[in-house]
Order: structure tokens, then C-alpha cells, then sequence
């Protein structure tokens, strides 16, 4: 065990002045959606600079209501790539659609392979997620791509808010562009999705599939079928308060990235980085010969250690779709030697130089 304590993989940022603004949501005693998360929705589009916005319940439900309002349908094909939280692909087959893998890059660039898309007359839409708190690495070439092929773009940009540069924020490249407020992203409302768009109608059809039907509450009239994808105003609040506090969250996080980058120095290699764009490390990856003995060495010593997403081509429940490693040799090798670290606001220099510390260990251990 470490002299500093189990040190986790996450701890969420809240304290007492989350909770002071949460109080607000009771004052007028109206608690489900209303003002307050229509305060969070107009800042988040400002922070953003999409035109429209709608919350969603969680992550993968924004996914989901993105597909939906664009039109994408059972039979229809998604380009999904391999590298990522499941939820993308599952949102793909929530709406009948089907998920085709694409490998990445590189094991340290995890942007979508385009010379490894396989495009048919069935393929509609392509998902592709800026991970970790960069951009993708080609994200004006997928774009452009998209364009060509006439296949919808859309962005599971769930780890990418407040990723930007002058020629756009990620989640803004494609038709739709999607938020997750997960208790372990840049900011929390404990759970909570948020779909953004430049397109009217999509922005329309998402009012009603995410409000039983119909664009307001308080009528029995539904002129569509929908769902309840709401949130509250009490999550609103909280993450009002997240907001008012990103600056600290954004300092913080680099702060523990420069600090990694100088105790671990060229002993391990890290995530590649769009340096035209920000980056607010959701984790700080690094890249070694062998994550899984490292890892159980971090964990043996007080560590939490996490890995890289499993492959999306290797997932169990994907199984039947045949897919081979050959074909997806990178995301393959980015499992091999992936691992996240600790990565919170609150982590101390000190628990940092451990952490180091112990990932030098083992590695001159194997």
C-alpha cells in the first residue's frame, strides 16, 4: 500500500459551493426541467458556439436522440471507430442501425483511420470521438470525407468539452455533436447528455423525440411518438455550478498533466496531442510495453490504475458482427500498452511523484 493512500483512478470535483448553487432549484419549489436548466443550456451553446442545444438524460441517450434526429434507421450502416466508450456503437443499435469498426490511426493517435472505413450503399452516418481531452487528429480530413461521401458526421465529443481551436470547437465539424456529464468528465451533473447542432430541423425533431412528442410539457397532445430524455433542474444547478468553476477545473487538470510529463520524462510514451487545439486531459494516457503487468504492479502498491477502451471489434457482445484482429491491428496494440492515470482535481504533487515513481518501477521491473 502507498504511504500516500489508495490513490484512485477518479474522484469527481464537488464541494460546498456545488451544493449552494443546487439550493436554487428549490427556491421556487420547481424542480423538474425548467429555467434553470435553460440558464445552462445557453451558456453551454455560448461555450460551445452551436446555434441549438438539447439535454439528454445521459451520454449514450445523446448519441442515441443525434441519430434519431438525423434520420438514421434499422438497416442503415454507422461507421463507428474502434477506440471508444461502447456507448457509441450501442447507441447505433438502439436505433436498428447497424455499427461497422474502423480502426485508429496509431496505438497513440486514436482518431479514425479513413483508409480503413469500408463504405456500402447502406452506410449513412460516421461517428468519431476526440478522446481523452484532445481533438481528433483529423478532423477537418473527416469532415471533408463525410462531405464527399455524403454520410452524416457526427461527434461523441463526451470527453472533448472545452476543446477548441480558431476553427471550431469539437462536437461543431459534424451535423451533431454530443456531451456527456458523467461524474468523471470535465464537468458533472451526476449524469447528463447534451446534443448541439447548427441544423434547424434536426434541432426540431430532437424537441419532440426527447419530450414524449411534443415540444412543451403540460399538454396531453402529442403529435409524434417520443421519449422522456429530460433532465432536472436540480442536475441544471450543479452543473451551472461546474461551469462557474471550470477555469479552476481546466488550470488544475494541466497542471497535473505538465507534472506526469516531467516525472516521467521518456520512460513511458504518451498520447498524441493536437497542439493547434486545447486540451484538458480527461485522463493522462501513457503508452508502455506492457499495461497489464504495469498495471498490477500500480495496483499492488496503492494505485487504481485503468486501462484504454477495449476494442469495440473484440467486445463480447459484438462477437457475431466477425470481426479479426488483423484488421484493427492498432486498436489492438493501443489495449497492449494503453493505461489512464489518475487524473482528478485534488491529486497531489506528491501522490503524482509516486504514481511516477511506480510506473518507472515497473517498467524496469519487466
Amino acid at each position: 500500500m502507498s504511504e500516500q493512500g489508495r490513490i484512485p483512478q477518479f474522484r469527481s470535483f464537488v464541494d460546498k459551493t456545488d451544493y449552494a448553487f443546487i439550493e436554487r432549484a428549490f427556491e421556487k419549489n420547481y424542480i423538474a426541467e425548467g429555467p434553470h436548466a435553460a440558464e445552462f443550456e445557453r451558456k453551454l451553446l455560448d461555450m460551445i458556439g452551436a446555434r441549438y442545444g438539447c439535454f439528454a438524460s445521459n451520454g449514450t441517450v445523446a448519441i442515441y436522440l443525434a441519430l434519431r434526429a438525423l434520420g438514421i434507421k434499422p438497416g442503415d450502416e454507422v461507421i463507428v471507430q474502434n477506440i471508444t466508450f461502447i456507448a457509441s456503437a450501442n447507441a447505433v443499435e438502439m436505433t436498428g442501425a447497424r455499427p461497422v469498426f474502423a480502426d485508429v490511426l496509431s496505438y497513440r493517435d486514436l482518431s479514425i483511420d479513413l483508409s480503413k472505413v469500408r463504405l456500402t450503399p447502406g452506410t449513412r452516418a460516421m461517428i468519431v470521438c476526440p478522446l481523452f481531452g484532445t481533438a481528433c487528429s483529423n478532423i477537418e480530413e473527416v469532415r471533408d470525407y463525410c462531405a464527399g461521401n455524403n454520410i452524416i458526421l457526427v461527434e461523441d465529443a463526451a470527453q472533448a468539452l472545452g476543446i477548441r481551436n480558431d476553427g471550431g470547437h469539437c462536437g461543431t465539424f459534424g451535423k451533431a455533436g454530443t456531451f456527456s456529464f458523467y461524474a468523471d468528465k470535465t464537468i458533472t451533473t451526476g449524469e447528463g447528455g447534451f446534443v448541439v447542432t447548427d441544423d434547424e430541423e434536426v434541432y426540431e425533431r430532437m424537441r419532440y423525440l426527447r419530450n414524449q412528442g411534443r415540444k412543451k410539457s403540460g399538454t396531453f397532445i402529442h403529435p409524434e411518438i417520443g421519449y422522456n430524455f429530460r433532465i432536472t433542474d436540480i442536475q441544471a444547478c450543479l452543473g451551472l455550478a461546474q461551469l462557474a468553476k471550470i477555469e479552476t477545473i481546466v488550470r488544475e487538470k494541466q497542471k497535473i498533466y505538465e507534472l506526469y510529463r516531467g516525472h516521467l520524462g521518456d520512460s513511458v510514451e504518451f498520447l498524441k496531442l493536437r497542439d493547434d487545439f486545447t486540451h484538458i486531459p480527461f485522463r493522462v494516457v501513457i503508452f508502455v510495453r506492457d499495461a497489464e503487468k504495469t498495471m498490477a504492479y500500480m495496483s499492488d502498491r496503492g494505485i487504481e490504475p485503468r486501462s484504454v477502451f477495449y476494442p469495440l471489434h473484440k467486445q463480447p457482445c459484438y462477437r457475431s458482427l466477425g470481426c479479426r484482429d488483423e484488421d484493427f491491428r492498432n486498436s489492438v496494440e493501443c489495449f497492449e500498452r494503453g493505461i489512464c492515470l489518475p487524473t482528478w482535481v485534488g491529486l497531489q504533487p506528491e501522490q503524482i511523484k509516486y504514481i511516477s515513481d511506480v510506473v518507472k518501477e515497473a517498467i524496469a521491473a519487466q
